[in-house]
């Protein structure tokens, strides 16, 4: 069996791949750099010359190939190799009639419990928005307790806005809910750590991202003074990364984006370094349901996970993406028996829907200076 061609698709703020083969099995995978999937569309261009006439069985030597033939590094190499990597798991499965989870050492779980994003303006409307996702039957809920203009309030206000929001979030949907807190790498390292003190009465499961994740010595820092356990590592990409910041106990749970970190290959050696410290793994997922799928895949053969980011994919664009739907039940993504990563791109549909790239408008403080998004 042999590659024969590779064909990106964009659709909406989405970049998948399909590599196909001489024996009719097609791979579907998703890069990870929502941000600029452009420069991921431009890598795996390139990746063709070496990829058409290979074996799409050898997924460890392709990966080593593709990440250290020129020592060239970044999103936009990762992004594009995590969708390379996708597709050859899901070619793999279809070749041998197994789920990609069960090549990868087999089942650790038949289903993985999920988080849900809620949201809303005000403390009230955060908290019912909460309070509605659990009587759909979530039993973690996750949400920035930022109001719009975060970045021009004095810190004090800052501090009980939020410490407002989540006591809210806490009191509405009540004992044995996990709540999560998203930062969005928006506090400097003293402020974290303040304000993970002002929320520990209110048991958050994890403070995600409290700060920039460019030094991963500072995170150290702010996780030695802190009793709330910080989730962090979307945006890093490699096993190189993820070991220095466990090193300096900058984590407690990691959160590997499978699009953007190289991949279920990538990201299966991840989980194993974070496992010999004792941490869990929540897969980052604010990506298709192409990403959710493959994610199960990790979450099932992995015995470190912990939770899964779920954005809800019941409705448009989301819902015609894939032919059969991953199953939502009680709270947890079944995982599925199907071949391969599990799901079929409905492309007939996807090849409807334009593309459109996000950027994420950058927040200005009242002096005109960068705040963080």
């Amino acid at each position: 069996m042999k590659i024969e061609s590779i064909e990106t698709l964009p659709a909406d703020h989405w970049l998948f791949v399909l590599v196909r083969t001489d024996s009719g099995i097609t791979g579907l995978g998703e890069a990870g750099l929502w941000g600029y999937p452009e420069a991921s569309q431009a890598v795996l261009k390139s990746f063709e010359k070496y990829l058409i006439g290979q074996d799409p069985l050898r997924i460890e030597h392709h990966w080593q190939v593709l990440y250290r033939n020129s020592h060239f590094r970044g999103a936009a190499i990762m992004g594009a190799l995590g969708a390379i990597d996708i597709a050859l798991w899901d070619i793999a499965g279809k070749h041998y009639g197994a789920t990609a989870y069960q090549l990868m050492g087999g089942a650790c779980r038949d289903r993985a419990r999920v988080y849900t994003h809620v949201g809303g303006a005000t403390a009230d409307a955060l908290a019912q928005n909460a309070l509605a996702a659990v009587k759909q039957g979530y039993t973690a809920v996750r949400f920035a307790p930022f109001p719009a203009d975060f970045q021009n309030l004095r810190y004090d206000e800052l501090i009980k806005t939020i410490v407002d929001r989540t006591a809210a979030v806490r009191d509405a949907v009540g004992n044995g809910v996990d709540v999560c807190v998203e930062i969005h790498r928006r506090m400097s390292p003293p402020e974290a750590v303040a304000l993970s003190r002002e929320l520990e009465p209110f048991r958050p499961f994890f403070l995600e991202d409290p700060i920039l994740p460019d030094s991963v010595t500072a995170m150290g820092e702010v996780a030695r003074k802190r009793r709330i356990p910080i989730a962090t590592g979307e945006r890093l990409h490699t096993i190189f990364e993820f070991r220095e910041l466990l090193e300096c106990g900058g984590a407690q749970y990691i959160r590997p984006d499978v699009c953007l970190a190289g991949g279920l290959t990538h990201c299966k050696k991840i989980s194993a370094i974070a496992e010999s410290y004792h941490v869990g793994v929540i897969p980052h997922n604010p990506l298709s349901p192409v990403s959710t799928a493959a994610c199960v895949q990790l979450d099932a053969c992995i015995p470190n996970f912990a939770l899964q980011e779920y954005t809800g994919e019941d409705k448009p664009p989301k819902s015609k993406i894939l032919k059969t739907p991953l199953t939502l039940e009680d709270g947890h993504l079944i995982v599925p028996d199907a071949p391969g990563i599990g799901v079929e791109l409905n492309e007939e549909e996807v090849r409807k829907m334009p593309f459109a790239a996000r950027f994420s408008p950058t927040p200005l403080r009242v002096d005109g200076s960068v705040a963080d998004q």
